[in-house]
């Protein structure tokens, strides 16, 4: 009896123990699972000012995450003024509060904040948290004081971010599941994305490469990582998770041939997911060089490709690919639903229009804003004031004989000289009558912008070779604009990841997959790159049209062009030209109005340093003029060579070709005066046949 009952007992003991192993054992697996991302906030400090302080910051949770935690580590700094019981700081995500502190005093430290945020609040893609502040500095047993900006501020530092512990779903196998991992947030920092492309490829399969790159690139939400361009057999390419194979069908790794098995390619183009190993691979290809790129092209149409719901896409003649074509000339609305703005004091939202790279704002562009306001507003201290790229254009006094219409129409000034994207923010200062004396509601005061304000944008194209001008000329109205690539005789990996810096920014600027690219071999002859703008990458021993031209650079390089010599601009030591790589844009040789980007080296990998310039908007910036140096200490020189020509002038015909409005005033007009003219013609006719009767009897 007693030994049953050692036996029973050890076999649950023996049971219990396997139990606690196998939850031991799948949480281990969960949280091996687990993933981290530590995502900024802002790239600089704010710095906030006033009684009444609020600031929004945005950031994305991707779609494909189970976001476990979110953890705010905000950085602060408030006035050591601040009157500890009667400021407060309150913490919202996308419009709903869910933490509020008082601020410590301090003198010179900034504090940090570290706190959850509730997970029933996020959305997955766009979220908001806003930060907002009642900061006193006066007395609070004085009933009423005057409000006094001057010592109540917050400063929020750059260092502030968000903590985010989240499990990866996995790839559901469509190719629009494989494109939305392929540029999430944690991928590209991570870098663990890549597109291959065979060793030495040929031209139509570097072509499609960067139609599918130059989608990824518009579709990256990073502006500062990059996705790189490597051979099939780089080393690199094998740490990888992610990776886009680019390449024709007799070409492709024995591996991915296996899984294309029974497609006929000979006049198709294949898009299709796959596993490789340990790597998820979509593998775009042909038999035919032709439906090679357009099968890229179709990459580039990220319209298109959020639709692409199975694993696999053939591209034949009929299929469409094209993106809708860029309309330049427009009016733009500012916001679709409207948009309110609320509280105290100073109040803005700002709308980010979209603009083709080449194209500036010309005359006659206007920004006609509808809104509303409270009517209760103190009106001799309330305003709205219209920024573009926060420089003022103009303001306007609110009136309560307004409050419930008012409407403000603002010039953009021609000395703005606007090219690219640009930004219009509207800002209210919303301030009432005692404000001292009393306490403002959450929605107390407010103003409301209306849907039917818009932007009537009118542009013109801007031609200048100047890296401020970047990416002209390479893109035109959103498209790529005849680029011919032509490449060194010799390629390494620095080669390729030359062409991906470039064609990343470039990509991320094209709105329109319409455009030609053509990659040559540094032996292309003048009827092949005459109709072209045309990037030369490569140095002077192994790149024929560099070496040709070289008497036309900026930076030119010695007899025996191993290093790069001093100029006008700058003196240059011969050791210090070996380790160098400059970009410099001129004329083109081969045809008048078009230009020659030298992206160039005393070797691979001094020009792939200088192609980094181009990379990204934090680099980007540094580069003006026409000619640029960059070495390995990140030392960047820019320069101007081209002759300052005054502004360019246009004839009155142009300028009234330039402004449809005017154009159809005056052939109004004109048509009023040959109606008039001929009235009068009549008139005198009838007059003479009077008088001519007259004079017979």
């Amino acid at each position: 009896m007693h030994y049953r009952w050692w036996l029973v007992a050890g076999l649950l003991c023996l049971a219990l123990l396997f139990t606690q192993n196998g939850h031991a054992v799948a949480a281990a697996a969960e949280t091996g699972n687990r993933q981290h991302y530590e995502m900024s906030l802002a790239s600089t400090d704010s710095l906030l000012t006033g009684n009444v302080v609020s600031k929004p910051f945005y950031f994305e949770l991707e779609d494909y995450w189970k976001v476990e935690t979110v953890m705010l580590n905000l950085d602060y700094q408030a006035t050591p003024l601040a009157q500890g019981e009667q400021s407060s700081i309150t913490l919202a995500v996308n419009g709903s509060n869910f933490y509020s502190f008082r601020p410590t005093e301090s003198e010179r430290q900034q504090k940090r904040l570290s706190i959850a945020v509730p997970k029933d609040l996020l959305l997955a893609g766009s979220n908001t948290l806003s930060v907002e502040g009642l900061i006193r500095t006066g007395q609070p047993d004085h009933a009423c004081v005057a409000v006094d900006k001057r010592d109540s501020w917050l400063q929020l530092y750059k260092t502030s971010n968000l903590s985010i512990v989240y499990a990866k779903a996995g790839i559901d196998g469509s190719i629009n599941g494989f494109t939305e991992q392929f540029v999430g947030l944690d991928t590209v920092s991570a870098g663990m994305n890549a597109i291959a492309v065979p060793e030495n490829s040929d031209s139509a399969e570097l072509e499609a490469a960067v139609h599918v790159l130059s989608g990824f690139a518009k579709a990256n939400p990073s502006q500062e990582d990059s996705i790189p361009l490597l051979e099939w057999n780089s080393d690199m390419l094998q740490k990888k998770s992610m990776i886009a194979i680019v390449a024709l069908f007799d070409r492709l790794p024995t591996e991915v041939k296996l899984q294309l098995k029974g497609q006929d390619l000979s006049n198709k183009g294949l898009i299709q997911v796959m596993s490789i190993g340990k790597q998820q691979a979509l593998v775009v290809t042909s038999a035919d060089a032709g439906m090679l790129v357009k099968a890229g092209r179709l990459l580039s149409n990220q319209g298109l490709v959020q639709q692409l719901s199975g694993n696999l896409k053939l591209v034949d003649e009929q299929t469409e690919v094209d993106t809708p074509a860029v309309n330049v000339n427009k009016n733009v609305a500012l916001t679709d639903t409207g948009d309110r703005l609320t509280g105290l004091s100073h109040q803005e939202r700002t709308y980010f229009i979209a603009l083709p790279a080449n194209r500036s704002i010309a005359e006659a562009s206007k920004i006609s804003l509808d809104m509303r306001y409270a009517g209760n507003l103190d009106f001799d201290r309330s305003m709205v004031t219209v920024l573009v790229n926060d420089t003022p254009i103009g303001s306007k006094k609110l009136s309560a004989e307004l409050a419930n219409g008012d409407q403000l129409t603002l010039p953009i000034p021609k000395n703005q000289d606007i090219t690219g994207n640009f930004s219009i923010t509207v800002a209210f200062d919303l301030e009432l009558k005692n404000a001292g004396c009393i306490e403002p509601g959450d929605q107390m005061p407010w103003a409301f912008i209306e849907k039917s304000s818009i932007m009537q944008l009118n542009t013109m194209d801007k031609t200048s070779l100047l890296f401020n001008n970047y990416p002209n000329p390479f893109l035109r109205d959103g498209a790529y604009n005849q680029v011919a690539v032509v490449l060194p005789e010799e390629r390494d990996r620095y080669t390729y990841l030359t062409i991906s810096s470039l064609f990343n920014m470039l990509g991320r600027f094209a709105e329109s997959n319409a455009g030609d690219i053509s990659f040559y071999e540094d032996g292309a002859d003048a009827a092949q790159l005459e109709n072209h703008n045309i990037i030369a990458i490569g140095t002077y021993k192994n790149n024929k049209v560099i070496r040709d031209q070289n008497s036309k650079l900026y930076f030119q390089y010695n007899q025996s062009g191993d290093s790069i010599i001093s100029n006008e601009k700058m003196s240059i030591d011969a050791d210090y030209g070996k380790r160098i790589g400059t970009l410099q844009l001129i004329d083109s040789p081969f045809k008048a109005g078009l230009g020659l980007m030298a992206v160039t080296g005393a070797g691979s990998e001094y020009y792939f340093m200088a192609s980094k310039l181009l990379t990204s908007e934090s680099t980007k910036w540094k580069v003006f003029g026409d000619g640029a140096v960059t070495d390995k200490d990140g030392n960047i020189q820019a320069f101007r060579f081209k002759k300052q020509a005054g502004q360019e002038q246009t004839t009155v015909l142009e300028d009234v070709m330039q402004r449809s409005d005017v154009l159809g005033f005056m052939i109004a007009v004109g048509l009023v005066l040959v109606v008039i003219l001929l009235s009068l013609i009549l008139l005198i006719r009838k007059y003479r046949m009077k008088r001519r009767e007259s004079d017979e009897t």
